[in-house]
């Protein structure tokens, strides 16, 4: 697993479908000019994915808007076809489906696994990161999160649940100008002052 950290984002083409036209989306279209938080996850549907992490970051948009942020993305090694149904499913209007059908952008990212063992084939990492101009300005997994731990212990706990995100009891502190994003074990939400 590399550390993309100040490094750009992979350029890809995601194949998508809107309506009844295929549309190419491209790294550039997504990050190019933004500031962008990411979160990846195993897949579509998955229990925890869609209870916890997904809504929790749809109800959280609004906030993250008024600190720069100017989308928020969920990218699953998924076809468009199952990332859309996902998305009609989970009413999630806040947040911008990706699928990364061949997992290029994820296996770029070093976030590529393997769990042949569930009969998944190639997935994800659980990870999210937030992305300036294109540029991973951080960026943490459930697979870093000792790593991410000793080297920003700085870090606040908002919420600390071991298996998901939940409301906090002071949901953002006080930030100046943008919301940074840790993932430590099963995707607890940190927050950090920029």
């Amino acid at each position: 697993m590399s550390n993309m950290e100040g490094k750009k984002v992979p350029q890809v083409t995601f194949r998508t479908r809107q309506g009844d036209s295929w549309v190419d989306v491209t790294s550039a279209d997504l990050f190019d000019n933004k500031t962008v938080v990411v979160f990846s996850l195993p897949g579509a549907f998955t229990p925890t994915c869609s209870s916890s992490h997904l809504p929790r970051y749809n109800e959280l948009a609004p906030v993250f808007k008024q600190y720069g942020v100017d989308d928020i993305l969920v990218i699953s090694v998924n076809d468009t076809f199952v990332m859309n149904a996902w998305k009609e499913d989970e009413n999630a209007e806040n947040i911008t489906f990706v699928p990364d059908g061949n997992g290029t952008f994820t296996e770029g990212m070093g976030m590529l696994v393997d769990k042949d063992d569930l009969g998944f084939g190639k997935r994800s990492w659980r990870y999210s990161m937030l992305v300036k101009n294109g540029v991973v300005e951080k960026c943490s997994s459930s697979q870093m999160s000792q790593a991410i731990r000793l080297k920003f212990p700085m870090l606040t706990p908002c919420c600390v649940t071991s298996h998901r995100i939940t409301k906090c009891k002071n949901p953002l502190p006080s930030l100046p100008n943008r919301v940074v994003l840790s993932v430590q074990k099963q995707n607890n939400f940190y927050m950090k002052k920029a």
